[in-house]
C-alpha cells in the first residue's frame, strides 16, 4: 500500500521470552484513512464439498493415518453461480463480514507488502526490531511481492515469530462491480474476486505448505458481497483499527505517535496496519521508538491467528 496517498496501510510462538514481552494464545475474536499498497455474509455462502484428507501410511506400512481434514473451498464456477446476482449495498473498511478488531487481550501488529514497481522492497530494519524485541506480527504479502522476493518470502514463512496472510494477487480493492479506492480499480465481478484471492492463495500454499487463513484486500476496501465471497472461500477478511504508518507515508514521529495510541487500552483487541515493503519510509524508526515503551507499559502482542483461533 506504499503506493497510495493519503494515509492508510503467526503457528504462533509457544512463548516469546524476554522481560518485555508476554505472549499467550488467547481466544476470541474503527476506521481510519488508508493509502497504498464486519462477520455476517449477505446470504448463504457458496456450497462446499465436505472435506478432503489424504491417507498416509505409517512407517510400518500399516494402519493408514488420516491427517486433519480441512474444508475444500468452492470452485470459481460455484462462486460465480452463487454470488453473481447479488448487489452490494456497503463499501469501505468495515463492512459486514470483515474483522477490524478481536476480542483478545493482545494487540495485533499487521504489516503489508503490496508489491508492484514501487512496493516490492523489504524493510529489514523493521523486521530486525520485531525480532530483537520478540514481538510477533502477521505479514500480509501480495503475489507481486512474492514473485519479486521468493527466497525472502520462504524465509518469513518459516519464521515462527511471523504469520503470513494473503494480500491478493494484484493488490486490488475487493468489489463485485469495479469500485475503486484511492484511484485503484477494484475487481469487477465475482469471478475476479475469486481470482484475486485464490490466485495468491495457491502461490502462498506452495510457498509454505499451508493455506493462509487471513486475507486483506489491496487498500483494505471491500464491498459486502466480496467479503461474503472471501468468507465462503474459507478465509477471514481483515481490516484494522489503527493506521500505523498511513500507507508508509508518515514520518517516524507520526508513526510512533499513532502506534503509541494503543497503550491507552493496553492494546486489547487492536489490529494495527503498517507496511514492511517501504524501507525508505518512517515505519521502521517509528516502531523502534514506540515498541519499547508499549512493552514497558504492559502491552502484549500476538499474531492474528493466535487471537482468532479456529
Amino acid at each position: 500500500m506504499g503506493e497510495f496517498q493519503p494515509g492508510g496501510h503467526s503457528s504462533g510462538p509457544s512463548g516469546l521470552p524476554g522481560r518485555r514481552s508476554l505472549l499467550a494464545a488467547a481466544a476470541g475474536l474503527a476506521m481510519t484513512g488508508l493509502a497504498a499498497c464486519a462477520q455476517q455474509p449477505a446470504a448463504a455462502p457458496a456450497p462446499r464439498p465436505a472435506t478432503v484428507s489424504t491417507p498416509v501410511v505409517d512407517e510400518a506400512g500399516q494402519n493408514p493415518v488420516v491427517p486433519e481434514t480441512r474444508p475444500v473451498p468452492p470452485s470459481r464456477s460455484q462462486v460465480v453461480a452463487e454470488f453473481s446476482a447479488r448487489k452490494p449495498v456497503e463499501w469501505g473498511l468495515g463492512v459486514p463480514g470483515v474483522v477490524s478488531k478481536t476480542a483478545s487481550t493482545h494487540a495485533v501488529l499487521t504489516f503489508d507488502a503490496c508489491g508492484g514497481p514501487q512496493g516490492s522492497d523489504c524493510d529489514q530494519r523493521l523486521l530486525k526490531t520485531l525480532r530483537k524485541l520478540n514481538v510477533p506480527a502477521t505479514l500480509f504479502v501480495n503475489g507481486r511481492w512474492i514473485k519479486a522476493n521468493p527466497g525472502l518470502a520462504a524465509e518469513l514463512a518459516a519464521d515462527p515469530l511471523f504469520e503470513l496472510g494473503n494480500h491478493g494477487f494484484r493488490h486490488q480493492p475487493l468489489s463485485v462491480n469495479g469500485r475503486s479506492a484511492y484511484g485503484i480499480p477494484g475487481t469487477a465481478n465475482a469471478g475476479e474476486v475469486y481470482d484475486e484471492i485464490m490466485g495468491n492463495q495457491e502461490v502462498m500454499e506452495r510457498l509454505s505448505g499451508k493455506a493462509p487463513r487471513f486475507f486483506r484486500a489491496g487498500t483494505a476496501y471491500y464491498d459486502d458481497v466480496a467479503a461474503a465471497i472471501t468468507n465462503a472461500l474459507g478465509l477471514v477478511p481483515v481490516s484494522f483499527t489503527v493506521n500505523g504508518d498511513g500507507g508508509a507515508t508518515f514520518p517516524a514521529p507520526t508513526v510512533a505517535g499513532e502506534v503509541g495510541k494503543i497503550a491507552a487500552g493496553h492494546g486489547a483487541g487492536q489490529i494495527v496496519i503498517s507496511h514492511f515493503n517501504q524501507p525508505a519510509g518512517g515505519t521502521a524508526e517509528g516502531y523502534a521508538r514506540a515498541l519499547p515503551g508499549l512493552l514497558d507499559r504492559g502491552v502484549t502482542f500476538a499474531r492474528l491467528g493466535d487471537t482468532l483461533p479456529l
